[in-house]
């Protein structure tokens, strides 16, 4: 009887390896149908990503979608967990069986450089050439016969943006697997070095790999230089931006403004019907004033999320926001940041948390922690249910020189947080993180026309992770509030004409407390009860006003008519002191975890807990008082 093997192979393991901006991620989803962000500009896979990828044969292989990275001697975290991942370093992870090179046709010049060296390691490899159509167009034809035999691997073209884009892809995988039915010895894999290339030399072979195959590849040019004129100009770019802006801003309020109107009127109709369904007791009272008046009342702002997640898809997919990037490196460099904080920051104006987790592109940790600290201060998504409702609230809807005076007010409040993030970036490296300005160094891709089905794909992904939070968090917090603002019951005895029910409550009590500390900067004690929850999720700040002014309320139609109430009860002060804490609103607890596990410290969430505070306090204070002298 032998002996058993110490080594037992498991399922068969594919990696993405490529540049940034190579398509490696659209193609990864186009394989595994994974619901991931894909974006057009370099960075924004911070983490590998795993899949199943269904075979034409009917088998599966597990794919790994590594970070972007430019070569195997690691510069940045991102291209240290992608070699540590290939050589199978990384603790409980064995290396992956295949690697799959993926290229850029477009840009064979750069990607090259990086299939070389891992053709080094002597590992079993596939290259990918992606964006093949994009390529053609351009009137680029390469050789793909002769590229296989330059590199001693097979080479197939894909699309990462069409449905069947990678068939041939998998083909080759399958065929691959079927003269390879056994996987690599981890020991072997771990014991392989990098061997340290010449970069002259390596130079001069892609050279001569580009001679042979694709000729006219330095004379096919990818970008259009007459865009680029005017989208890149110092003076000119920032106008158009200013304005691109500016068109997104009211397309949030104009265009969200029918399928609003018609949440609006679902809710109002489910909370009639279960009013006359139901008799009056602790469940109906759950079920309205609880979740439809609180769950409800985020839910409605759907369609602005929405909107706002739109424009970003595209500017991305079309290949302007790395533009962006370079015309707003230099205000950047002048408050002291890396260039590459650009794209961390503007991923924080979906969720600080991929912001935050983004900033591993960054390699000086001083400018890492000075970018991770004012992440939160870019104008998240969660902020905008409170933003909509309270500018819809008291900010009329009329138009200033043609555009919607509500969408230039949240603009200003967008821009309030980008010039404070500034200042304190400014402050920081000036005081505390003292380090040398490194200038952006950015891959610029060719302008696309944005694909239909990406676009439908992160709408509906960005739909789900909202409806996901309405379901899961901001339901059970709105369970809890609710059972919270209704027990324990007002005394008997109790006449409504002492005050609501709900001031009898935990939550009222507790209201009553944190009144005390909010009074000075405008805010009640419904208020106060609503920023508590707030801390898990900003946005169910918006539910928990929902519920707790339906609990407070005398009559039936809070739950579908929050805006008017608030118009009625609160002065123009308070809400604009409620917007102005809500530009600098101390952040969720889920952003404040991740800053702990990134800096792998305590100290810095809770200093940024602290300053974000201390700074929401301050301007809610400056901006009620402002309000009360001017309307006096």
């Amino acid at each position: 009887m032998n002996a058993p093997s110490a080594f037992e192979p498991g399922p068969a393991t594919v990696a993405l390896v490529g540049n940034p901006n190579c398509g490696k991620t659209a193609l990864f989803n186009l394989m595994t149908g994974a619901r991931q962000k894909v974006a057009n500009y370099a960075g924004v896979t911070v983490e590998r990503k795993v899949g199943s990828a269904r075979l034409p044969g009917g088998g599966t292989v597990a794919v790994v979608d590594l970070p972007g990275a430019y070569s195997l001697n690691p510069a940045t975290p991102d291209e240290q967990v992608m070699l540590e991942v290939l050589q199978g370093l990384r603790a409980g992870e064995d290396a992956p069986d295949l690697v799959v090179a993926v290229v850029d046709a477009t840009n064979l010049r750069m990607n090259l450089r990086l299939v070389l060296e891992l053709k080094a390691l002597n590992r079993p490899m596939l290259v990918a050439l992606n964006m093949a159509d994009l390529a053609r167009s351009h009137g680029l034809v390469i050789d793909v016969a002769r590229l296989a035999a330059e590199l001693g691997c097979p080479v197939v073209e894909t699309v990462g943006v069409q449905a069947h884009g990678a068939a041939a892809l998998l083909q080759s995988v399958q065929e691959w697997l079927a003269t390879h039915p056994t996987v690599m010895d981890p020991q072997t894999v771990r014991a392989a070095k990098v061997v340290p290339v010449d970069m002259v030399v390596l130079q001069a072979e892609v050279r001569r790999i580009l001679s042979l195959v694709a000729p006219q590849a330095p004379r096919v040019g990818r970008f259009q230089e007459r865009m680029d004129a005017v989208v890149m100009h110092p003076v000119w770019g920032l106008v158009l931006l200013a304005a691109v802006l500016f068109l997104v801003f009211q397309a949030v309020f104009s265009w969200a403004a029918l399928p609003m109107d018609a949440i609006k009127a679902a809710m109002a109709a489910v909370a009639d019907w279960t009013n006359s369904a139901m008799d009056e007791g602790p469940l109906r009272s759950l079920l309205v004033d609880g979740v439809i008046a609180g769950v409800g009342g985020v839910v409605v702002f759907l369609p602005q999320i929405l909107i706002l997640f739109l424009f970003i898809l595209v500017l991305e997919d079309s290949g302007y926001l790395p533009r962006a990037a370079f015309l707003l490196d230099n205000l950047m460099g002048r408050v002291g940041l890396s260039g590459r904080a650009f794209i961390p920051l503007l991923s924080s104006f979906a969720c600080a948390i991929p912001g935050i987790m983004a900033t591993r592109t960054i390699a000086n940790w001083r400018d890492r922690l000075a970018t991770i600290m004012i992440a939160p201060l870019m104008t998240c998504s969660a902020r905008l249910p409170v933003y909509a409702l309270v500018i819809g609230a008291f900010i009329p809807e009329r138009s200033v020189g043609g555009l919607s005076l509500r969408g230039l007010t949240l603009f200003g409040f967008y821009l309030a947080g980008v010039v404070s993030a500034m200042v304190v970036a400014w402050l920081l490296k000036r005081v505390w993180m003292k380090s040398a300005y490194q200038a952006l160094m950015l891959e610029l891709p060719p302008y696309r026309v944005p694909n239909l089905r990406h676009l439908a794909l992160g709408l509906w992904e960005r739909a789900r992770i909202f409806l996901e939070r309405v379901g899961g968090t901001i339901f059970t917090l709105m369970v809890l509030l609710w059972f919270f603002s209704t027990y324990p019951h007002p005394p008997a005895g109790w006449d409504p004409s002492q005050g609501p029910a709900i001031q009898y409550s935990v939550a009222g009590m507790l209201g009553r407390a944190l009144e005390v500390v909010f009074a000075p900067i405008g805010f009640n004690w419904q208020i106060s009860i609503a920023l508590v929850p707030g801390m898990a999720a900003r946005e169910v700040a918006v539910g928990a006003l929902g519920t707790v002014y339906s609990l407070s309320a005398a009559s039936d139609g809070v739950a579908e008519a929050l805006a008017p109430v608030l118009a009625q009860g609160w002065s123009v002060a308070t809400a604009y002191a409620l917007l102005a804490w809500f530009v600098f609103a101390p952040q969720c607890l889920s952003t404040l975890a991740v800053v702990r596990r990134e800096t792998n410290s305590w100290r810095y969430p809770l200093l940024m807990a602290g300053y974000l505070f201390g700074l929401a306090y301050a301007a809610s204070f400056m901006t009620y008082r402002l309000a009360l002298w001017a309307q006096a």
